[in-house]
């Protein structure tokens, strides 16, 4: 498994704006998303609640650091 990793030090309030747009726009996507492919399954509501816990969170606009991680796996997606 491949891992990738980016931080994002938040030092103002114009460097927590962006992570605010960001996260917002992660989650109407992902809400779109799951509306139209996986709507009402458990695991695209516990997902969307977590991605909406961070948009939240990222309201506030407060020092910080904002880390994102990606991480691949060999196996690729069923057919």
């Amino acid at each position: 498994m491949e891992e990738y990793e980016a931080t994002f030090t938040i030092e103002s309030k114009s460097d927590a704006y962006a992570i605010e747009r960001l996260m917002t726009h992660v989650y109407d996507s992902v809400r779109e998303e799951s509306r139209t492919t996986r709507e009402g399954t458990e695991d695209s509501t516990q997902m969307l609640g977590e991605f909406k816990a961070i948009r939240d969170a990222a309201r506030s606009p407060n020092p910080g650091r904002f880390t994102v991680v990606y991480e691949t796996k060999e196996e690729g997606f069923e057919e």
